[in-house]
């Protein structure tokens, strides 16, 4: 059952790409999330776009409607375009939060791994 699974950590290296070039950056794995985010000030320094639509996201602090991109990126070697929401990260260790979206294609979560 895992052979055609791509096994990750907590936190993968991710190279996300843009119209303005691609960088790689250290992304948060987080099953609770529905959703993938990116930092919105990241994403347009990549020039990532355009807003294809609105999400309604719920939180412990409440809710909240976040403006939808679609990410192109590599994880593991493996490229993906997928919805992402656009959030204010800054405040945030990582400007890129991995959710069950693209979770489901393929990946298993070892905690262990580093």
């Amino acid at each position: 059952m895992t052979k055609d699974k791509i096994v990750i950590g907590l936190t993968e290296k991710i190279d996300v790409l843009g119209g303005k070039g691609h960088k790689v950056v250290k992304a948060r794995i987080d099953t609770g999330a529905s959703i993938s985010s990116i930092d919105k000030n990241f994403a347009q320094s990549l020039g990532v776009g355009p807003v294809t639509g609105f999400t309604l996201i719920k939180q412990a602090h409440g809710k909240s409607q976040r403006a939808i991109v679609k990410l192109h990126m590599k994880i593991c070697g493996k490229e993906f375009k997928h919805r992402c929401s656009l959030a204010d990260r800054s405040h945030m260790r990582y400007k890129l939060l991995i959710g069950r979206n693209i979770l489901k294609n393929g990946f298993l979560i070892d905690p262990s791994k580093k």
